[in-house]
């Protein structure tokens, strides 16, 4: 097997574990009460944030991880 496949199927397996903190971060960070019909947000900015920027992170490393298997068939 090819040294390019392996570390683009590394980067694959990395980004999901990375996409699933990143969404369980957004999740557990946003939080909505609706109380007499008044809509109140109970969000934490600074750690659905740091989601955001897990789910970044995800989609940069399941490209590379893309773009190094498909290098390797060449």
């Amino acid at each position: 097997m090819n040294l390019t496949k392996i570390v683009g199927a590394i980067l694959i397996l990395i980004s999901i574990g990375f996409g699933y903190i990143g969404f369980n971060k957004v999740a557990d960070n946003t939080a909505e009460v609706k109380f007499l019909g008044i809509k109140i947000d109970a969000s934490n900015e600074s750690g659905r944030q740091q989601g955001f920027i897990y789910l970044g992170l995800a989609v940069a490393l399941f490209a590379g991880g893309i773009y190094s298997l498909n290098k390797g068939k060449k």
